[in-house]
């Protein structure tokens, strides 16, 4: 029976979780089966789950122009044995960043923004050693904006409190004021960068950023199960997250942590349904056109998501290349108390992958398992491009 985490333990995983910003196969009614051609991807989901430590739910879609096809292995809940669906929602951590991406680019197309406008001259509240840094800076994580969300204050007050309630528009007041590095001399992971993002396109619009997001975003791809809350209430159905701490029962950490203190770095909630039509769109440049495809694109030879994704990982705006041994696809990861995420497609968007487990896995916490999530990944982009001329 899962627990829920106690105040001291709930205290403990989220400055964990904040400090980095993730039994039997079933199929839901309703939903394609996986086809024999799958059985080696069903297998490989299996052993993930069985792992010491691995996740208790894992659900896939692959999608081509033709067909969806869905694998999963383990439960959406512990307590109940449900099976995961395509339509649970979930919370999606750091993929959000691709979306306040797909707004900026969006606006960047619209004439409102500049991939070259800066922090000075949208944001001149901000400390002056920022005014500096461009938007494109932000998007590609050079910016060398110090990372709000490891602030000892920001821990400290969700220490007290995980579901505080945070003005989210005050998140980067928790940041340093000087910045880490000259902008444009190097990569760095930053949450404050998509904070940044987000309340540019606001000063740019006069429009609150939930707004634009649907306007720019969810409207034009048909999603229709995805927001952006301020509270840590899921709503039903979803994939329940976990923390799985060794010796002890699995936790229920779905609604530990509040969303205010994430936003556009990593507040959304969505289900693998609409993600699964975000990539398709998003990669493939269709909310922005052909000009900012190429601009996104300027790769930084090394740039990771966090954590990882499958093969080698290269840094463009709000996106990601991963270089597999079967191919290239584009697209985000993101971890989060509960969940990791990995979405993907191939450049011209055809076809895409949506991967999300019901625990949190990255490199600080447990690598070698990471590792292992990484190398199935890569078998489900191969199996995602097989065939493919």
């Amino acid at each position: 029976m899962p627990r829920r985490p106690a105040p001291a333990a709930a205290a403990s995983l989220v400055a964990l979780c904040l400090s980095l910003l993730s039994p039997a196969p079933a199929t839901a009614a309703g939903h394609p089966e996986p086809s024999p051609a799958d059985a080696g991807l069903q297998r490989r989901l299996e052993a993930l789950v069985r792992t010491p430590g691995g996740p208790p739910g894992v659900i896939a879609v692959l999608r081509d122009e033709h067909r969806a096809r869905v694998v999963r292995a383990g439960v959406a809940d512990l307590e109940t044995g449900r099976p995961p669906q395509p339509h649970d929602h979930m919370r999606i951590a750091s993929t959000a960043k691709a979306f306040s991406g797909a707004v900026a680019l969006s606006l960047v197309r619209l004439g409102d923004l500049r991939l070259g406008h800066t922090i000075g001259t949208w944001l001149p509240q901000l400390p002056k050693a920022w005014h500096k840094v461009t938007l494109r800076q932000l998007l590609n994580h050079t910016s060398g904006l110090p990372d709000y969300s490891r602030s000892e204050r920001f821990v400290a007050i969700l220490r007290a409190d995980p579901r505080h309630r945070f003005d989210s528009r005050r998140l980067l007041d928790f940041a340093g004021r000087r910045l880490l590095f000259p902008p444009g001399s190097r990569y760095q992971y930053s949450n404050s960068d998509n904070i940044a993002v987000a309340l540019m396109a606001e000063a740019a619009t006069g429009e609150r950023y939930e707004r634009l997001l649907e306007e720019l975003v969810y409207r034009p791809l048909g999603l229709h199960r995805t927001s952006l809350p301020q509270g840590f209430r899921m709503r039903e159905p979803y994939l329940h997250g976990y923390d799985l701490s060794p010796a002890d029962p699995p936790e229920d950490v779905s609604e530990l942590i509040g969303m205010s203190g994430v936003w556009a770095s990593g507040g959304i909630v969505s289900t693998p349904a609409d993600m699964t039509r975000f990539v398709r769109g998003y990669a493939s440049g269709r909310l922005y056109g052909p000009d900012l495809v190429r601009a996104q694109r300027r790769w930084i030879a090394g740039g990771a998501s966090e954590p990882a994704g499958p093969g080698r990982n290269d840094a463009g705006l709000a996106l990601f290349r991963y270089t597999t041994r079967c191919g290239v696809v584009l697209g985000h990861t993101g971890n989060t108390a509960g969940y990791t995420q990995l979405i993907a497609a191939t450049p011209d968007g055809r076809r895409s992958l949506t991967f999300s487990t019901t625990s949190q896995i990255n490199q600080t916490q447990a690598p070698e398992l990471l590792r292992r999530l990484r190398a199935v990944q890569e078998d489900f982009v191969c199996a995602l491009l097989k065939g493919r001329p």
